[in-house]
């Protein structure tokens, strides 16, 4: 039932990312693009994304669970550090130079162009990288060991 409700959502983000316009790489350079022909459509996208997924959070908040029952641990990590910082900024620039996120990158995918492969390829070896880079896994290390526990603010600061 699980990945019933995964394919089911990913098909929403994706049928939302299409009817947005936000697959195509041209509309997102245009937001970034703030001196020039400035396109709002994407600030749209998000703002309708915030309006809708900010209830529902709030109720998975509440309850601490999903809606099959999962138990979600559903607390905030508040704790600015140079991980973060770090990766937001490569998100960041390659988001900015490229004009595709991950979500887009992978319906781009259906195109069979090769700079979506490419962007795709990149994407998985960076996240790898960076898992093996902070010493959460490895491939051969299976799945548990590419999740990242949640660690409070407490426990992070400890450690410094």
């Amino acid at each position: 039932m699980n990945a019933l409700v995964a394919l089911i959502a990913g098909v929403v983000f994706g049928a939302g990312l299409l009817l947005s316009g936000m697959t195509n790489p041209a509309n997102v350079l245009a937001f970034l693009e703030v001196t020039g022909h400035w396109q709002p459509a994407l600030a749209y996208t998000m703002a309708a994304a915030v309006a809708l997924a900010f209830p529902a959070y709030a109720i998975v908040r509440r309850r601490r669970r999903a809606l099959l029952g999962e138990v979600v641990d559903a607390r905030v990590q508040s704790l600015v550090d140079a991980p973060l910082l770090l990766g937001s900024s490569i998100f960041g620039i390659g988001w900015g130079l490229s004009g595709v996120c991950p979500g887009p990158g992978v319906i781009l995918l259906t195109t069979g162009s090769q700079p979506a492969f490419a962007f795709v390829g990149g994407l998985i070896v960076g996240a790898i990288a960076a898992n093996v880079a902070a010493g959460r896994g490895h491939p051969s290390g299976g799945t548990r060991a590419w999740r990242r526990p949640y660690v409070s603010y407490r426990d992070r600061r400890s450690r410094f």
